[in-house]
């Protein structure tokens, strides 16, 4: 199946520790194999000397076949929100710390992104969310989070009060410190710190984690991955909580605004080599045992 990308995109945060020579790298296995490359153009400074076109991160999702990102999740996550609208498969090399995302190493890369180009690789399909805020029914800021929405007091020791509506239908009203909406790829990220569980990351489903509940009967709720989600954040308030998606696009609301969230219509197309488990994954970043039970 040699030949099955002809165009590759390599993008990443041109301050990511180490990111030199995991690209070049990357470059030499690319030529050697005479791929053309689109090199993200706030890497260029990165790797001087290099022969490939500099791109934007647009441009790269419109062009590629397949886009290599080099990064910790973050990296992956930013990325994502745009190439995931021109359904760009993307593979991750993960420079950072946990990785859930990034899953290819340094080390693999000789071995492993040579199989992806092969065609060896396992697809997966991962949904992202949208949000958008409204001031008397008027939109005021928009975002899309592949790993979560979270509305939050921004302020330490402060509690906001919203109430919380599901397909329209009330479910309760709440005081705490914000509420996490978390996607099944989110779920072992900022959702699983609040308590939130793990859902494997081909569920169709949506998790609700309140932070700091004033309630000590509040609980994770988890939602089919279909449902409108509103907060509205009630109007005595006097703090302007914050609404953030994958803690990177950051929308400032008011009391009286509502917030609302739902799949988001694109999907990003992950790949990652022959014999990946969720579940090894599981057993690395999270410290499980991996003791066999006879």
């Amino acid at each position: 199946m040699q030949g099955t990308f002809k165009k590759i995109g390599l993008v990443g945060r041109s301050r990511q520790r180490g990111l030199t020579g995991v690209l070049r790298m990357l470059l030499e296995l690319l030529e050697a194999r005479s791929l053309e490359v689109l090199l993200e153009d706030t890497l260029g400074h990165v790797v001087p000397n290099h022969q490939c076109r500099l791109a934007s991160l647009e441009a790269i999702g419109q062009e590629a076949d397949l886009v290599i990102v080099v990064g910790g999740d973050g990296s992956l996550l930013s990325a994502a929100r745009t190439l995931s609208k021109y359904e760009t498969p993307v593979i991750g090399v993960n420079r950072g710390r946990l990785g859930f995302l990034t899953d290819i190493t340094p080390d693999d890369i000789a071995e492993k992104v040579p199989q992806v180009l092969d065609g060896h690789f396992e697809r997966e399909s991962r949904f992202l969310l949208e949000t958008e805020v409204r001031r008397d029914e008027a939109p005021v800021g928009r975002g899309d989070a592949l790993n979560d929405v979270v509305v939050n007091s921004g302020t330490s020791a402060q509690m906001i009060e919203f109430e919380l509506f599901i397909d329209n239908t009330f479910v309760y009203r709440q005081r705490a410190d914000g509420l996490i909406v978390s996607t099944p790829t989110g779920s072992t990220a900022y959702s699983l710190s609040g308590g939130g569980p793990i859902m494997h990351p081909t569920l169709d489903a949506i998790v609700l984690v309140p932070m700091f509940p004033h309630a000590l009967s509040s609980r994770p709720i988890v939602v089919d991955g279909n449902s409108e989600i509103r907060l509205d954040i009630l109007a005595r308030n006097r703090i302007h909580p914050a609404v953030t998606c994958d803690g990177q696009v950051k929308i400032k609301a008011r009391p009286g605004d509502s917030v609302h969230i739902r799949k988001n219509p694109y999907r990003l197309t992950l790949l990652h080599p022959m014999g990946h488990s969720f579940y090894a994954s599981c057993r690395d970043k999270l410290r499980w045992s991996n003791a066999l039970v006879s």
